[in-house]
């Protein structure tokens, strides 16, 4: 009986020590108006580096509240949209960062502790197992750690963590009953190297869209980037992207394809702006937009 409470004992210190290094974070840059969405963020250097998705954070600023109450405007210093990642600054020394674990060795049935904010519960704790860790279909060949454990509204960007608190992945989304997390080994190698160059400057979301009939596979853009190559084409959040007038997207990791390469070139899109059957297209010019400044690990 001892043990037991032992073990209890153990498991709560691990889920306070993750509390402490999940923050809340508010978009916006204005800390009396800091926007309808709210999510979560890792703390990853004590000197204020900070993980989130980048789906939580929209623009160049927002603000943290840590822990202990404390609020500081972020800096956005990396985005990542192909990734679901972005790297936060804020100006803050002794923070209580997070062990980041090696991804490769999760195995199905570990337990995972989700920490999160989500519907305004702060620092609130959901427990499950590992599912999986692969591909999910429909969402390209991109590898996530699966989970059920329950997620909500404002859990994305925090910590899914395992037995001994350190970070397996990054929630990022829900996919029928579990939750999908952004392996911690994509996590820093983000850290170090910074964006891929798969870079639009839109957020999307795929889903089957009907149309006459039958049923096309879509991207949603959820959000575009002030100055991005989507926002010079004119791309609006609720576009849907289909593909290029030579292939039509089957799934993420087409866009990614399309996308990788360097230099300024010309991509022909096709895209649904609110009548589905009428088949829109842009020109997208990449390779030119500016990016922020890579973030680096402490």
């Amino acid at each position: 009986m001892q043990r037991n409470e032992m073990a209890f004992a153990a498991f709560g210190e691990v889920a306070e020590r993750l509390r402490r290094s999940t923050v809340l974070i508010h978009s916006g840059s204005d800390a009396s108006r800091r926007g309808s969405g709210s999510g979560s963020g890792v703390i990853c250097s004590d000197s204020g580096l900070i993980v989130t998705n980048a789906h939580v954070i929209r623009g160049s600023h927002g603000y943290v509240q840590l822990w202990d109450g404390r609020e500081f405007e972020a800096q956005v210093s990396e985005r990542d949209h192909s990734r679901d990642l972005a790297a936060l600054r804020i100006s803050a020394q002794g923070l209580p960062r997070v062990s980041i674990a090696d991804s490769s060795r999760i195995r199905a049935g570990e337990l995972a502790l989700a920490i999160g904010n989500p519907l305004g519960f702060v620092g609130a704790l959901s427990t499950g197992v590992v599912h999986a860790v692969g591909p999910v279909r429909g969402l390209g060949p991109g590898t996530w750690v699966q989970a059920n454990v329950r997620l909500a509204a404002g859990n994305s960007g925090g910590p899914l963590a395992n037995a001994a608190g350190d970070v397996i992945g990054i929630n990022s989304m829900v996919a029928g009953r579990l939750a999908l997390a952004i392996p911690s080994n994509t996590v820093r190698a983000f850290l170090h190297t910074g964006a891929s160059t798969a870079w639009l400057g839109a957020s999307v979301y795929p889903a089957w869209i009907p149309s006459a009939g039958k049923k096309l596979f879509g991207l949603v853009v959820l959000e575009v980037q002030e100055g991005s190559p989507a926002a010079t084409a004119s791309l609006l959040p609720g576009d849907i992207l289909l593909g290029t007038e030579e292939h039509r997207f089957g799934n993420t990791a087409d866009l990614r394809a399309l996308l990788q390469g360097s230099g300024a070139r010309q991509v022909r899109i096709e895209f649904l702006r609110g009548d589905y059957n009428r088949t829109r297209k842009v020109t997208v010019l990449l390779g030119t937009a500016h990016r922020p400044a890579r973030a680096q690990a402490a």
